[in-house]
């Protein structure tokens, strides 16, 4: 069989091109803290935080040097007694359970819904015990989980709601009320990533923790801060966990083109439906009408058992690289066998980690590109 070529080099994300066409403007913006000088708590560092904060409606944005370290200082301002519990999603990435057990806390996983692969609810509620002390939700590939139920559950059993918010930077959620709220600004503390593959993502590591509590952003900033507020006086244990100068400055200049890049993001994936659709053996990613989505990952579920690995290396073959987010369900992960999990116990995660497959999405992908990218799925 002959494979066909693409039509130009196709990339899973295209971060060169992307940051080519704001050269001049990130070049100005990396000049002006080099004539400053101020790397560390440099002026760009507050000015990117409200500039953030404005855009997510309002909220308070305290930067940190990673979304990991985020989860962490979240989970640090509850001040949480030891093995409490933190319930959080069975499908996502480690750091999500990783930051509740560097703390000295339990992670309890629930399962996944089928459709969007945010956390189940019922499965939440389920799990809340007296030992419960924080839900994380994960708003997974761009789309807010559901945000009316778990607030609900948070508010009822006076648990706290966390969201990790590393995919969905600009999602919204409309509530029954007609409230309509940015993801990561509804629980008592919203975190983010701003590494480099995110929608809005740094030249380096960078993080954010976003909340609509005064006193609690005060907290905030302490921890992030060696547990300051003036220099060498500690009111609290904290962390070393600063966003610098140089990211901050950087990270102005992305947003500015944030809601054009969600734009194109979404443009594309409305294409990827169209083609993909009425595809045997494919189901393309689910809306939930009360979120929009912001398509950090295009993901598909390839619902015949073992052809998901057979698609991806045709693809692979024929220039279109893809990724499996995630190929191992987090319960299986030698570092959590302590936990206690069995094969079994989340049988949607678990099908997730065997079907998911990931296309290529970003903001300058052609229509060509995607041409070729959905026909080959005609070729198999």
């Amino acid at each position: 069989m002959i494979l066909p070529a693409p039509p130009s080099p196709i990339q899973l994300l295209d971060l060169a091109t992307e940051h080519a066409a704001m050269q001049p403007a990130l070049d100005e913006a990396l000049r002006e803290v080099m004539t400053t000088a101020a790397f560390i708590q440099g002026p760009a560092v507050g000015q990117f935080a409200a500039e953030l904060g404005e855009y997510l409606g309002g909220a308070s944005v305290i930067p940190c040097a990673n979304g990991t370290d985020a989860l962490t200082l979240a989970l640090m301002s509850l001040h949480l007694p030891a093995g409490a519990e933190v319930i959080v999603p069975a499908f996502t990435y480690v750091a999500t359970l990783e930051a509740a057990a560097l703390l000295g806390l339990r992670p309890v996983l629930v399962d996944v819904r089928p459709d969007t692969f945010n956390v189940d609810p019922a499965a939440v509620e389920a799990a809340i015990t007296p030992r419960t002390g924080a839900i994380i939700v994960v708003h997974l590939f761009g789309q807010c989980a559901d945000l009316e139920a778990l607030r609900a559950i948070s508010v009822r059993h006076g648990v706290a709601l966390i969201e990790d918010n590393a995919q969905a930077i600009g999602a919204t959620f409309q509530f029954a009320n007609g409230e309509t709220a940015f993801a990561g600004t509804v629980g008592e503390v919203g975190t983010t990533s701003f590494f480099p593959s995110k929608n809005l993502g740094a030249m380096g590591d960078g993080g954010a923790l976003l909340t609509r509590d005064a006193a609690r952003a005060v907290l905030l900033r302490q921890l992030t801060n060696h547990g300051q507020s003036q220099k060498y006086h500690h009111q609290h244990i904290g962390l070393n966990s600063r966003l610098d100068t140089l990211q901050a400055a950087l990270l102005r200049v992305k947003l500015r083109h944030l809601p054009a890049a969600t734009a194109a993001r979404q443009a594309v994936a409305a294409r990827y439906d169209a083609a993909l659709a009425a595809v045997p053996g494919v189901v393309v990613p689910a809306r939930d009408p009360r979120s929009s989505h912001v398509f950090h990952q295009y993901t598909l579920q390839i619902t015949e058992a073992g052809s998901r690995d057979e698609l991806q290396h045709f693809l692979k073959r024929c220039g279109v690289p893809t990724m499996i987010y995630y190929p191992l369900p987090v319960h299986a992960q030698p570092a959590y066998a302590y936990l206690g999990y069995r094969a079994g116990q989340f049988p949607v995660a678990e099908w997730l980690c065997g079907a998911v497959l990931s296309l290529p999405i970003h903001p300058l992908l052609t229509a060509e590109q995607q041409e070729y990218i959905v026909g080959l799925f005609g070729q198999l």
